[in-house]
């Protein structure tokens, strides 16, 4: 952090906030707000005569509450800069000046309540997301006594307590009663892996953690009993199953099972709790100083600002999504985004250090180049058959088309932020968007080739290139088995699947079509696929009005690691299209034009 502070090239703006982020790859502007810190940095030498005479106590946010902070503080040590800060919601002096105690003492005169925020605009290439994670609040799960009890603690509190710059020093001691706890016991998966309370992933550094911190116990009070309850114990990365084993060599026991709930001696504060060791296969009952709950992380609860302000993707957990998890797992879906560390997923620091690396890298080749190439699937624009709806403007997930209907302004698609979905496409009814390499014309013959032959022995599958189409591969190198005759069109988005599509494949004589695409909180393209939802329901209305059993157009999910359901949802789909006559299929045949006809007419 120094390096990064005393570096030439690099300006550091904390206490900050990005407030709106507009343009594209390689143009970007970005309006930061910095925030008053009411104390002058340049002035200030940390020399804490201030902080002796403040008379406010606060709750300390990086001691994680067991300590306290003054209203003017170094919010941690060897913070960047290194100079005091005053929160104004703490002090005294925020309305009138009833206290001033600080600026009395501070010899060098830098504490300054007449300071404001500043709003600063900033012009860059490229843009590194990473904001971090939460940590899950055991406080929900209440039979273990989190809050109640208080010689049960969180691994993140625990790293504190023994940490040598924390608030008891390194000596580690129960909060209740300041004691050396002599037995201690560390509850694994403590928001993770759990699908009624928590979350169903696992956290990645939960084990590691409670490995690490039993081994500093142990190196520090070797007579201190330490047992941890897990489901099972993972320990990949280079050297982890070494340090496991060595945890074990030094004594420290692990039982398989989770307690069910906690108890409390008030008399003494010890903690007692029953567990089934599944693996010795009989219930243990197990006293304990202090008790140590392993949380999990998770996605930060305030990350939707950032997501809408940047045009990112989610993920079902709330972690932000990589354009491609092997191809770009630093890439953002909008071009010149890159994430890194624990906003996409959780892992641990080597993980991170990695991932940071490798989105300097990418923001690098941004910046060092003079033209920046984008993919060749682009909407374009026919001026002279847009009509000013702003239909196309409203259903684009990243704000890169423009329009004016009040002014006709015809819509306007600026290339560098376009991701090629093709919603703008598949909404537009007078044809005036056209997405590149993925045309409706290009579409037609697929459709009009694959029902050439045989159409009633046929069903048509339009798939997302990056979930629905990629799990019809995983169904092929995985072996699976699938009925021969399902025709699949590949399309970028589902949300590409015009209207026109489905119609024109029923008139051509097909038995059933099925729309699929990424699930709805895993979409590549942000949010687009909510956009196919809306189509779909039309065309499901549209088809019962013409008498045409909805039915017969099917809508599914699924992901690139569904190859499984994929062969299940196509033997389905064959089921149902075995079910379609022949009559009813030539009924369709002459709905379908009648509707035209009438159009028409």
């Amino acid at each position: 952090m120094k390096d990064v502070g005393r570096h030439p090239r690099i300006k550091l703006m904390t206490l900050s906030e990005v407030e709106d982020v507009s343009g594209y790859v390689g143009n970007f502007n970005v309006k930061v707000r910095r925030k008053a810190r009411y104390v002058r940095e340049a002035d200030c030498t940390a020399c804490g005569e201030c902080a002796t005479v403040c008379p406010v106590n606060k709750y300390n946010e990086y001691e994680v509450g067991l300590a306290t902070r003054n209203a003017i503080y170094i919010p941690f040590p060897q913070s960047i800069p290194s100079s005091y800060v005053i929160n104004m919601a703490d002090c005294l002096s925020k309305d009138v000046i009833t206290c001033n105690k600080c600026v009395e003492k501070c010899q060098k005169r830098c504490i300054d309540f007449d300071m404001r925020d500043e709003i600063v605009e900033l012009k860059v290439g490229a843009v590194v997301v990473a904001t971090g994670m939460d940590v899950y609040d055991p406080t929900r799960l209440d039979e273990y006594g989190y809050t109640r009890f208080q010689n049960v603690v969180t691994s993140l509190e625990l790293e504190r307590l023994i940490n040598a710059g924390g608030p008891t020093g390194g000596h580690l001691v129960r909060p209740g009663d300041t004691k050396a706890p002599k037995r201690i016991g560390f509850i694994q998966c403590v928001g993770s892996r759990s699908h009624n309370r928590g979350n169903p992933y696992c956290s990645n550094i939960c084990c590691m953690v409670t490995i690490k911190n039993s081994l500093l116990i142990k190196e520090h009070y070797p007579d201190t009993e330490i047992t941890v309850f897990y489901i099972d114990i993972r320990a990949f990365g280079k050297g982890f199953e070494d340090l496991y084993e060595r945890s074990k060599r030094e004594g420290v026991r692990y039982v398989r099972g989770l307690p069910e709930h906690i108890e409390e001696d008030p008399s003494t504060g010890s903690l007692r709790l029953k567990v089934e060791n599944t693996t010795a296969g009989c219930i243990e009952e197990h006293e304990l100083d202090m008790v140590v709950l392993a949380v999990g992380l998770e996605a930060r609860k305030d990350g939707d600002k950032i997501r809408h302000l940047l045009s990112l993707s989610q993920t079902s957990d709330g972690f932000l999504a990589e354009s491609h998890p092997k191809l770009m797992p630093v890439d953002a879906p909008t071009r010149g985004v890159f994430l890194a560390g624990c906003v996409e997923s959780p892992k641990d620091i080597k993980d991170s250090v990695t991932q940071a690396s490798a989105a300097a890298a990418r923001a690098g080749v941004i910046l060092s180049s003079d033209k920046i190439k984008l993919d060749a699937a682009i909407a374009v624009v026919d001026k002279e058959k847009c009509t000013f709806c702003e239909l196309c403007v409203q259903v684009c997930p990243y704000s890169a088309i423009s329009a004016s209907k009040q002014n006709k302004i015809a819509a306007h698609v600026t290339e560098a932020m376009c991701a090629g979905c093709g919603s703008c496409a598949a909404e537009c009814a007078f044809g005036a968007i056209s997405l590149r390499h993925f045309e409706d014309a290009q579409y037609m013959a697929q459709i009009e080739a694959a029902l050439a032959e045989n159409p009633q022995d046929t069903a048509i599958v339009f798939a997302c290139n990056w979930c629905s189409y990629a799990a019809a591969d995983l169904t092929g190198t995985s072996r699976l088995q699938y009925p021969p005759n399902i025709r699949i069109i590949r399309t970028m988005c589902s949300a590409r699947v015009n209207e026109k599509f489905v119609m024109q494949a029923f008139k051509l004589g097909a038995p059933v079509v099925l729309v699929s695409g990424c699930h709805l909180a895993d979409c590549h393209y942000m949010a687009a696929n909510r956009s196919t939802v809306k189509r779909m329901d039309r065309l499901w209305s549209r088809l019962e009005r013409l008498g045409i059993r909805p039915e017969r157009l099917q809508l599914e999910w699924m992901s690139a690691a569904e190859g499984q359901k994929f062969a299940r949802v196509m033997a389905e789909l064959d089921e149902r299209r075995s079910k379609v006559t022949p009559e009813e299929i030539e009924q369709t045949r002459k709905a379908l034009e009648a509707a035209d006809k009438k159009k028409v007419a």
